[in-house]
């Protein structure tokens, strides 16, 4: 399924977060229809980690989740459509359980997290949600009524403080901003920060190259523009240092003209995979199979290949 550049971003910087306590599923169907789950996450009991490192993320994925975050203010409809999804998944276990003859509690039933960049006071109201009265959540959360095993997060109304960060990121416009500085000063040598960083600038280079850029993406593109620049001036460093290890034997010219290949490879590499996300909706092995050979062509051939080829086109040129 073809998906927006903040779709496939948002389910892999998710992925990346959640991983660290439990199982991760993205782009889970759920019917015979095209509709699928964004992000279902199980933790594993006791976490590989500790949950306060993801602050209130971690704390929201304490029990059986499921994500499914927007990049505008979601619709009536696609509310009760990401519901349709959390009421499928639970029947559909209920049908396993009977099967294997095991139990299914109501404890273990997941809950629908819907991350939405804002809310309005419509939107709130007409779902019946509330905020949370024991005032064990902050502000910016609102829970549906309590059968319905959902809530909507306005990323926007949320605490600007360390907990909320890995969900601010996901917002948009001052509040997304804000939290890209914030990950951005996080120490040198942070995993998290790496790793997310690295997302990031894949995210530029997704937006960068697409055709009809609107404005939301030239605003978001000069947001990542300078964690691209110091993620790819990071990547060739430690391309040209590599090199100059190597160079010690066969010549320090020699391997710093090595290292800024191979960082510029890193990079190419990294655009090549994204625009197989976007386009065709995951990384299969066949399509990783082909890479390789493609990196060996120059930008000029290799963007509209990446732009208009079809999968079909691209695995005939490339696969051996």
């Amino acid at each position: 399924m073809t998906r927006t550049p903040h779709d496939q971003f948002a389910k892999q910087y998710l992925e990346e977060l959640l991983t660290l306590l439990g199982k991760v599923e993205t782009s889970r169907d759920v019917a015979s229809e095209v509709r699928e789950i964004d992000v279902y996450f199980i933790p594993v009991i006791p976490p590989p980690n500790d949950p306060k490192i993801l602050g209130l993320l971690g704390k929201m994925a304490a029990t059986a989740s499921i994500y499914e975050p927007f990049r505008n203010q979601p619709q009536r409809l696609e509310i009760l459509d990401c519901q349709a999804k959390l009421n499928f998944l639970i029947n559909q276990q209920k049908r396993k359980s009977r099967r294997e003859n095991t139990s299914y509690p109501e404890t273990e039933w997941p809950l629908l997290w819907i991350l939405c960049p804002s809310c309005s006071a419509r939107l709130i109201e007409g779902f019946g949600a509330q905020p949370d009265p024991d005032g064990k959540w902050p502000t910016g959360i609102y829970f549906l009524p309590e059968f319905q095993n959902t809530a909507l997060i306005a990323i926007n109304q949320l605490p600007i403080n360390q907990d909320t960060l890995w969900l601010r990121v996901l917002g948009k416009s001052q509040t997304q901003e804000q939290a890209i500085l914030e990950l951005e000063d996080l120490p040198r040598g942070n995993p998290l920060r790496e790793n997310l960083t690295e997302l990031l600038a894949s995210w530029h280079v997704t937006i960068q190259f697409r055709e009809n850029i609107d404005k939301d993406d030239q605003e978001l593109l000069m947001k990542l523009s300078p964690v691209y620049l110091r993620w790819r001036e990071d990547t060739l460093e430690q391309g040209r240092q590599e090199g100059r290890q190597e160079g010690r034997q066969e010549g320090r010219q020699e391997g710093r003209q090595e290292g800024r290949q191979e960082g510029q490879q890193t990079i190419k590499r990294q655009m090549i995979e994204n625009f197989f996300n976007v386009r065709f909706g995951s990384l299969e092995p066949e399509l990783l199979a082909i890479i390789e050979p493609m990196l060996q062509l120059p930008p000029e051939e290799l963007t509209p290949l990446l732009l208009n080829a079809s999968r079909e086109e691209l695995l005939k040129r490339f696969r051996k």
